[in-house]
């Protein structure tokens, strides 16, 4: 008898503020801006995309195209959904094995 898969969707294991908060970690510590836009809309299926939308002041189809992985979203509409989340984003310093500036 053949195993029998359903399909994982990632945005039903978001159901807590810290949840999203590690989620989105990992996809900004990729530098990817597809996988970003991928992680930022799993983020609002899993609060609701309408709602989402609404707080981020877009439409849902707009916020929906934005963050296409085929879009690189602009740096508006990511701010305006990790507010709308409860987070911010910030800076943090490379690790000392990374490429340093020369100034």
């Amino acid at each position: 008898m053949a195993e029998k898969f359903s399909r994982y969707d990632p945005a039903d294991g978001l159901d807590s503020l810290d949840a999203i908060e590690i989620f989105l970690v990992d996809a900004f510590e990729t530098g990817d801006a597809a996988h970003i836009a991928a992680a930022l809309d799993v983020v609002a299926r899993a609060k609701g995309m309408a709602e989402m939308a609404a707080a981020a002041g877009l439409t849902q189809e707009q916020l929906h195209r934005s963050l296409n992985a085929d879009q690189t979203p602009t740096l508006k509409t990511v701010l305006a959904v990790m507010k709308s989340v409860g987070l911010a984003l910030g800076t943090a310093r490379r690790p000392a094995t990374a490429v340093t500036p020369k100034w």
